[in-house]
């Protein structure tokens, strides 16, 4: 049994009207997709996707002919391409789905067959008003979604808790909140400095009076004296960590007591064996694990495999802020979306891998030769 190929190809969904990302000054009119495939001598074929894969086509020769189930080895392989070049996670998510059907076992039970059920928190993106996002938290109460999150990053601090005071008031105790305060890394053309300790503590005291869950990235992702002091001094949680690169980081985060939760992605950071290790690592010093997943169906559904399936946990992020950004944009380019039931539990099925299906028609109408947001 070998790898006898893998094939990359972007994608461009037209995104109209636009998409203005919470955390992008840059409203984005195009949404991309990367798509990984792995194929093997039997005719079995996986899927992954996430990062682009630029400079790839240089490491191809070290699968190629190797077994695809050696999941350690490959895992160990792209954690040293990833110092070389980029973000290579999305095959190593497509080695798990490829496996997953030689073996004819869901991924989940992979990984460790804790459950095959995780339950969503829905994960809003665009800043709107306070009536705005008032009507989409009592809408999202109605659907059975347990909790939300909510962007800080408008204009004035005023302006954030504004809409806080808004979504608490309109929905009482019916929804968990998390805030996003952005701090931990900015996107290339965004130079503003992110927090420093009291501001992000006196934020921190202001969410303690809307009964906020968590609060997300308050200091910059490097910070770890900063994280450290600030989880001394608050009551609620801290989170973070979703774009943290490397294994070592992670565990400079648990070990100095930086986060209450950690929050990396399958598709960007150190992939599934690597954060299987790490989700029993957290377990066992007791921090919460629970990946970021904001980019498409296949980023989601494969952190919702890896974290159910590993250690579970109390919920998992599932980006939705419709219209701007809804499940069917999302999930573009697969032939179902990922969705959740009445009760806000995201359901993984038996079938082999991911349990996913490509949409073709649509992949082949959005190919393009580059993925980005322009």
């Amino acid at each position: 049994m070998k790898i006898t190929n893998i094939e990359i190809s972007h994608h461009q969904l037209d995104l109209e009207p636009p998409f203005p990302a919470s955390w992008d000054t840059q409203p984005r009119r195009k949404f991309p997709a990367t798509i990984v495939r792995v194929y093997d001598d039997e005719g079995n074929m996986g899927v992954g996707s996430g990062d682009v894969m630029y400079g790839f086509d240089d490491y191809v020769h070290l699968f190629i002919g190797e077994n695809p189930l050696d999941l350690v080895r490959h895992n160990a392989v792209l954690d040293n391409v990833s110092f070389h070049a980029g973000r290579p996670w999305p095959l190593d998510v497509a080695l798990w789905d490829l496996a997953g059907k030689i073996k004819q076992q869901p991924t989940w039970k992979m990984m460790g067959g804790h459950d095959n059920k995780i339950l969503a928190y829905a994960s809003s993106g665009v800043h709107r008003t306070p009536e705005e996002m008032a009507g989409m938290a009592l809408k999202l109460v109605e659907k059975g979604y347990p909790a939300l999150k909510i962007r800080f990053g408008r204009t004035s601090l005023n302006d954030d808790f504004e809409i806080l005071s808004a979504v608490r008031k309109a929905v009482g105790d019916k929804l968990t909140l998390m805030v996003d305060c952005n701090q931990g890394w900015r996107m290339p053309w965004d130079i503003q400095k992110p927090w420093q300790l009291e501001k992000a503590y006196e934020v921190s005291q202001e969410l303690e009076k809307y009964d906020v869950y968590w609060m997300e990235e308050p200091l910059f992702r490097g910070d770890y004296k900063g994280m450290s002091a600030l989880h001394e001094r608050v009551k609620l949680k801290l989170a973070g960590g979703e774009m943290t690169r490397e294994s070592y980081e992670f565990h400079t985060l648990i070990e100095r007591e930086c986060l209450d939760i950690i929050q990396p992605d399958v598709v960007c950071s150190i992939g599934m064996e690597g954060l299987r290790q790490l989700g029993l690592y957290a377990k066992e010093r007791g921090v919460i694990f629970t990946p970021h997943t904001w980019g498409n169906g296949i980023g989601l559904i494969a952190n919702c495999h890896l974290t159910a399936g590993s250690v579970g946990a109390p919920f998992i992020e599932f980006p939705l802020d419709p219209p701007e950004w809804s499940i069917e944009r999302r999930d573009f380019m697969l032939k179902k979306p990922v969705d959740v039931d009445a009760d806000g539990w995201i359901h993984l099925s038996d079938a082999p891998g991911l349990g996913i299906e490509l949409d073709e028609e649509t992949l082949e109408v959005t190919k393009s030769q580059q993925a980005t947001y322009q």
